[in-house]
């Protein structure tokens, strides 16, 4: 669509957007005038549903109210709580739900995952990710590579128990010659081509299939946290699956964010955390996805725990474990109830806006933060996100030449939260569920008043 450089045409499409009311949903931090701020960080930290408290008080009487027999009496027992979320949350992310679960925190469930997923064998033992993933998954890849490298036979034998016959150690026994194993080798690592900073699908697709015998996981950010990237999910699983191996992504910064269709593009594993454009609170719970044909893939390895457990035999407490089907087996403990009220309130909200219109807004209010950025200085202002709106969600990473970190300083003293990122990074992200169009006008013109244009 066109757009124009207007405080009236923002308006005109604010006043149009069916999605405006929701705005009214959440709490915005104030500025020095008691004024909502202009808020773009919903990809580092979501707004609070205004529900939220409600949700979240509920247990707590029920908490005070019951104790423990809250697991079976409370408004919403805690036993079967987590369920309350699966649908919502199946719908957010385009799964069923008997592929997702609510669980855990990102990270950790990406280990959950990469214990099952990356099973190396002979030649064929290598993870594909993105050179500039988010360093958590980076540590999370190369510390599973590392792990098969340090269970292999010289590993294993260096650190034996010595027999009752063989001569007894002095307990400082050392790691095997040239230092602690290392699975470094095995990581693939795409990077941009020189003087870009975005990926292309197609060089993508050409490291999967130069590399086809020696892949066994794909695994990438469905939208790359720094330069706000979407992958073309359903071509790179495609062409992982054809040449062998397992694809998975980590949707941190896609869930909430684009529409998507895991089980569709036939994904076989994903995670995401849902304090970002979720906006389920500071450290909240995570979630899951494991594509339906390995519900019953009991043969997987994975780290077992109670709440994994066959639901109608769990408190049999029996020693021998039983997953339950789909991804609610690779749970592993007792979910915390408050961290799942915070997010089912928010869940909620997504649920009522849906998906495929709240991606529809991005799409109109990303591209008129576009358009104003580059009617302010297209010779100072680099948007690193890619140009293509199929290939990005609601954030826009800018550089700013002959600028620093001031600038960042500058704008936060205009009441604007964006979020700064090392090494000359500002990202911008007006979420369709809370951003307006007049938010987006703001920002633009407080940028051209501090760069004096």
């Amino acid at each position: 669509m066109s757009f124009e450089n207007t405080a009236k045409f923002a308006a005109d499409m604010d006043a149009a957007d069916p999605l405006a009311p929701f705005r009214e949903r959440f709490h915005f931090p104030l500025d020095a005038d008691g004024q909502k701020v202009l808020y773009f960080t919903g990809n580092s930290l979501g707004l609070q549903p205004k529900t939220v408290r409600a949700y979240v008080n509920q247990e707590l009487d029920d908490w005070a109210k019951y104790a423990v027999e809250g697991h079976l009496h409370a408004k919403n027992p805690w036993l079967p709580y987590h369920e309350l979320l699966v649908d919502d949350m199946a719908e957010v992310v385009g799964a069923l739900p008997i592929e997702t679960v609510v669980m855990n925190s990102l990270t950790v469930n990406l280990h959950l995952l990469l214990i099952s997923f990356y099973r190396p064998s002979g030649k064929r033992n290598k993870i594909v990710i993105e050179k500039g993933a988010f360093p958590s998954d980076q540590y999370a890849v190369r510390s599973q590579l590392d792990l098969h490298a340090r269970s292999s036979a010289v590993w294993s034998s260096a650190f034996r128990r010595p027999d009752a016959s063989e001569e007894s150690h002095s307990g400082d026994e050392k790691p095997p010659e040239g230092g602690t194993p290392s699975g470094a080798s095995n990581l693939i690592e795409l990077a941009p081509r020189p003087g870009e900073s975005t990926l292309r699908t197609d060089d993508i697709v050409a490291t999967l299939r130069e590399n086809a015998d020696e892949i066994a996981l794909v695994m990438l950010g469905g939208v790359n946290y720094y330069t706000g990237q979407a992958f073309d999910f359903q071509t790179i699983t495609r062409v992982g699956h054809e040449i062998g191996a397992v694809v998975g992504f980590d949707c941190a910064h896609a869930a909430g964010n684009l529409e998507l269709k895991l089980h569709d593009w036939d994904v076989d594993f994903a995670a995401w955390c849902s304090y970002k454009y979720l906006n389920a609170g500071p450290g909240a719970i995570a979630g899951v996805f494991v594509h339906e044909r390995h519900a019953e893939r009991f043969d997987l390895p994975r780290f077992a725990g109670w709440w994994g457990h066959d639901k109608e035999t769990r408190f049999l407490m029996g020693d021998k474990f039983v997953p339950m089907r789909g991804a609610e087996g690779w749970q592993i403990s007792n979910p915390p109830i408050l961290q799942m009220a915070a997010l089912r309130a928010s869940l909620e909200v997504f649920h009522d806006a849906g998906m495929t219109n709240l991606r529809a807004k991005s799409l109109k209010l990303t591209g008129f933060l576009e358009f104003l950025l580059k009617q302010i200085d297209t010779d100072r202002i680099e948007i690193i996100t890619p140009a293509d709106p199929a290939h990005r969600g609601c954030q826009l990473s800018i550089r700013v030449r002959e600028s620093d970190h001031t600038l960042f300083d500058r704008l936060t003293e205009n009441d604007v939260v964006a979020d700064w990122r090392e090494p000359d990074v500002i990202r911008v992200a007006p979420a369709p569920l809370y951003n307006s169009f007049i938010d987006v006008f703001r920002f633009s013109d407080i940028l051209r008043k501090i760069l004096g244009l």
